[in-house]
């Protein structure tokens, strides 16, 4: 089952701190896509507000997280990021849903005819 981290990150009121968050984030993005058993590691800013930003990590297991903390990298990022942050950082985690498999709520046969000829 894929574990998920979603964390929501509000940086300092300058454009300094957010241009800085903004480099780190992306630098953390091309590394940490590359470690042992990371499905993907997402950062995204908001679109109106350019002091929110959140990372989506995607790990192919909860055991997986180990070789992202291993990662030499790793030290650097919190002492990096933590002194540019105007909140504490907002951590979640979560197991994805299995979605592999078909499921039908809805009924209506005619739906899924009009959406199969969308989706076509």
């Amino acid at each position: 089952m894929v574990y998920t981290l979603v964390v929501h990150l509000y940086a300092k009121d300058d454009v300094e701190s957010i241009k800085k968050l903004t480099a780190k984030l992306q630098e953390a993005s091309q590394v940490y896509s590359n470690d042992k058993e990371c499905l993907s590691w997402l950062v995204m800013q908001h679109e109106k507000d350019p002091r929110a930003f959140t990372i989506v990590e995607r790990y192919l297991h909860e055991s997986s997280q180990k070789y992202h903390l291993e990662n030499p990298y790793w030290q650097t990022f919190d002492k990096y990021v933590i002194p540019l942050l105007d909140k504490d950082m907002d951590l979640r985690r979560y197991n994805e849903l299995d979605t592999s498999k078909a499921v039908r709520v809805e009924t209506d046969a005619g739906l899924w005819e009009k959406v199969k000829a969308h989706q076509s």
